[in-house]
């Protein structure tokens, strides 16, 4: 961890929530990936984390990274300085006007509000300011009366202590600053494009939004919420309610600063869309991955025995016990099919049990197969259909990496699915087959349809083959993002890069 005025200035910098370097996996092996592959560019990174206490990186970073700024946001204690209550006052009106609006130019005089203070305020400064106080209670007062003061306050303190930092935090110098979220990435990406004048995008892996709208939805631990039944009518406001809005807000603010607006796939860019993203700024870059690991691997399937395989990790999310009901199905017409869940079963021991007694309840174990964690590129060559059936996904690379070694897909309309199987016109030939979610009769006809008939098997699975060289080629990606970050600092907007 350094501090921003350590870091020399770099090409572009990374802003990047609750990932990198403190995870592995995901965003972090994206961005990992993306860093290596542009070894002559120099990246530093805003990592943002809940607490203020150390947290172990978990990655190396490559030597083009000049530096690494850990931002908590969790407001640290500190005794309060005194400012003047004038002052005060106005930031806070700054601050619910934000908070109204997320635009640009209540976010601007906000941040200049906050720049002329002097000596430069932590955010425990202003959080505990009576001024500040006085803006909770009155905010309190017109909109929340139905919940109570202490659930109010402290979520207030969360949110609004997330904006200060992101407002306070010094920037480290760049020519681009790339966002990886919304949320509180986002809202430093906007600040740090209006403050320095430099562009600013975005890269949406999943709708930061929708996630968050999900988790506040479930959440348990928010407090006092107004009991409504089934009526949709109701007096006044709740907690959840104020979550909501607060994270819309930077939501808003992030789209307006950041050019161009990238998703993985066309469904996400409407859902930002929809979110307030401007249409002329939308792009897809969806992930890719080395096909020349795969193409080149000999097939190496048995026409007698078929082989059906899932993989992924043996949990909830991934529906397996939908995959092992349509093999029961599928079984029962054509016995002599072999079936396989490759993945690991050690994140969830209780559902892996469940699934494992669902097997023997349904009479099949002589047939289906839980290897575990395995080399998936092992597998490959002697698999005759993937399936998926996973509750939700983003851009499974899975399908990309069958998908290369010409295995056709069954997988449910979930995230990128149908995109990556069906392609993007009506033009393009199907790789696969689309079913619903949650659908082992579904699931066992598709998989039934592709066994009867090798040859539209083989027609699928070079239809796949070619999409993913076409379009889901990892050095062609790459090549996009490094376009873009020369262009931007070189000031191209969007619209130019074209």
């Amino acid at each position: 961890m350094r501090d921003a005025a350590d870091i020399e200035e770099s090409d572009v910098c990374l802003i990047v929530e609750g990932a990198y370097p403190f995870v592995v996996g995901g965003v972090s092996s994206w961005l990992q990936d993306l860093i290596t592959s542009l070894p002559d560019l120099r990246f530093s990174i805003v990592a943002i984390k809940a607490g203020f206490h150390p947290q172990p990186w978990q990655i190396v970073p490559p030597p083009n990274v000049v530096g690494i700024l850990e931002v908590p946001l969790l407001v640290e204690p500190c005794l309060p300085r005194r400012y003047p209550a004038l002052q005060m006052r106005r930031i806070g009106r700054l601050l619910l006007a934000f908070l109204s609006t997320g635009g640009k130019e209540e976010l601007v005089h906000l941040q200049q509000a906050l720049g002329s203070l002097k000596p430069t305020p932590a955010a425990g400064d202003l959080l505990s300011n009576p001024e500040i106080f006085d803006l909770f209670t009155y905010y309190y007062d017109t909109a929340f009366r139905s919940s109570s003061f202490h659930h109010f306050f402290w979520a207030m303190r969360v949110l609004l202590g997330g904006l200060l930092k992101m407002l306070l935090v010094p920037l480290p110098r760049a020519k681009v600053y790339h966002t990886i979220s919304t949320g509180f990435a986002g809202l430093l990406a906007a600040r740090a494009a209006y403050e320095t004048g430099q562009p600013a995008f975005i890269t949406e892996h999943g709708i930061y939004m929708l996630e968050r709208q999900i988790e506040i939805m479930m959440a348990d631990w928010i407090g006092d919420q107004i009991e409504t039944g089934l009526t949709l009518d109701r007096e006044g406001h709740d907690l959840r309610d104020l979550w909501l809005a607060v994270f819309q807000t930077y939501t808003r603010a992030c789209y307006d600063a950041c050019d161009p607006i990238i998703a993985l796939y066309s469904a996400n860019n409407q859902t930002q869309r929809r979110l307030g993203a401007r249409q002329e700024r939308l792009r897809v870059i969806p992930n890719g991955i080395d096909a020349d690991r795969f193409i080149h691997m000999e097939r190496a399937c048995d026409p007698a025995r078929p082989l059906v395989a899932l993989i992924g990790r043996v949990v909830p999310i991934k529906d397996i016990k939908t995959f092992v009901r349509a093999a029961a199905l599928v079984l029962a017409e054509m016995p002599e099919i072999r079936f396989t869940i490759l993945g690991p079963l050690d994140e969830d021991p209780d559902y892996a049990a469940d699934c494992n007694a669902l097997v023997q309840e349904l009479d099949i174990a002589n047939a289906i197969q839980f290897p575990g964690r395995v080399n998936v590129a092992e597998w490959l060559p002697r698999i005759d259909i993937l399936v998926l059936t996973s509750l939700s996904e983003a851009q499974p690379l899975v399908i990309l990496e069958g998908g290369a070694c010409g295995v056709p897909v069954v997988a449910p309309d979930v995230g990128s699915c149908r995109e990556m199987i069906e392609g993007r016109s009506a033009a393009d030939q199907a790789g696969g087959i689309i079913t619903q979610l949650v659908n082992p009769e579904g699931t066992a006809a598709a998989i039934l349809s592709l066994l009867r008939k090798p040859s539209l098997r083989r027609s699928m699975g070079e239809a796949l083959r070619q999409r993913v060289l076409k379009d889901y080629d990892r050095g062609a990606i790459i090549a996009e993002y490094r376009h873009i970050y020369n262009a931007l600092g070189a000031q191209v907007r969007f619209s130019e890069l074209q």
